[in-house]
């Protein structure tokens, strides 16, 4: 510990971390890479990412054409998340618009149907989705659902036995994506930014055949690594502030939280990534390795932190793996922050992780240039 502050301290450091600041601020087309591109992402991922279905084409083929299949098809048609529906009049073209992919689901209402509905019985319309786009396709069958429920009940009213259940939606009552999506956008790109500048910091350097200046200068293995580190750190939460603070005025999702919590939890998320990208630039001989790295390590981290898929539904093997990324615990805090007002012992519980990954890797990319400079 005194070696590192006497290293923090030292004057030979704050020159070193000069140089790596001026390495990336200095040309005006760095600095729109670092701080543009990520902006930019985080307004048009927000709007590009969702779950929702809207804008959906349906198909109908009513062998019907009776009073309910009527009261059918007109609410469909007037349902929100409807762009259009396509009146079919055989099989054939039912299946070749799912097959073209005009249409995500058809609605195949068949002759009896209200008049089963008439005499008392339950009126059957069998609904074909799309399997090849298998999530949006459950989200409108149970837009569809509700749809045809609300038939019944209009149908039969004497007949509801079971009382209508009341759903509430906890911390994000009318289940606004961009709640959801915004606060994870902040620490996902947060994580690429941290990671791609300190995965080129050294590779660049030995492609430009400056640091075989440090096989013959005084500089040591540590101040090195705090020289890398400490420019990355302090961009990547200048970065995360800024998508946090659009998050909170531009996307008004609702902060909840403390501030004074998330902040701590920001630097450690960045500095574990930051000895991820160490790792990487220290085994990269050149900047098109050490980027290809970053994407070898950051794809296979976002698709497994919990960001699309719960963590839970993932094999045993994955969920412990999952425990080594740094973005799966950075997204309950920042999420848990901004939507529930997560106690400080729930932060706590996240944030011991990132700090192990932090040392664990800040160590392995010290011992790495450390061999590199032997």
């Amino acid at each position: 510990m005194r070696s590192l502050i006497k290293t923090i301290t030292s004057g030979r450091l704050r020159a070193q971390v000069v140089k790596e600041l001026l390495s990336i601020l200095r040309d005006p087309r760095s600095r729109m890479i670092v701080f543009v591109p990520p902006l930019m992402q985080l307004l048009i991922f927000t709007f590009a990412t969702t779950l929702e279905v809207r804008n959906a084409n349906i198909a109908v083929y009513d062998r019907d054409a009776g009073r309910w299949s009527h009261e059918l098809v007109a609410r469909v048609g007037a349902a929100d998340f409807v762009k259009q529906l396509h009146t079919v009049h055989s099989p054939e073209e039912l299946r070749g618009l799912i097959d073209q992919r005009k249409v995500i689901a058809a609605i195949d209402i068949g002759s009896d149907f209200s008049r089963d509905i008439a005499a008392g019985n339950t009126g059957t319309a069998q609904v074909i989705v799309d399997g090849r786009r298998s999530n949006a396709g459950q989200i409108t069958v149970g837009y569809l659902n509700a749809i045809a429920a609300d038939v019944g009940a209009v149908a039969r009213p004497d007949t509801r036995v079971v009382s209508p259940v009341a759903v509430r939606h906890w911390f994000n009552p009318n289940l606004i994506y961009r709640w959801f999506v915004v606060p994870a956008l902040s620490g996902i790109l947060v994580f690429f930014s941290a990671l791609m500048i300190t995965s080129l910091s050294i590779a660049r350097e030995r492609e430009l055949g400056t640091f075989d200046q440090l096989l013959v200068s005084p500089t040591t293995t540590l101040e090195i690594i705090v020289a890398k580190t400490m420019p990355a750190l302090a961009i990547g939460a200048v970065l995360g502030l800024m998508m946090i603070a659009a998050a909170a005025f531009v996307f008004h999702v609702p902060f909840t939280g403390s501030f004074l919590l998330l902040l701590p939890s920001l630097l450690l998320f960045i500095l574990s990534v930051v000895g991820i990208g160490l790792m990487i630039s220290s085994v990269s001989a050149t900047q098109q390795q050490a980027i290809l790295g970053t994407f070898a390590i950051g794809v296979p981290a976002v698709l497994m932190s919990g960001f699309a898929t719960p963590v839970e539904n993932m094999p045993t093997v994955l969920q412990w793996m999952a425990q080594a990324i740094p973005l799966k615990h950075f997204l309950v805090i920042v999420e848990g922050t901004f939507l529930k007002a997560m106690p400080a012992s729930d932060i706590i519980a996240n944030t011991w992780p990132l700090a192990i990954i932090a040392l664990v890797t800040l160590t392995m990319a010290t011992l790495f240039v450390r061999s590199r400079l032997e």
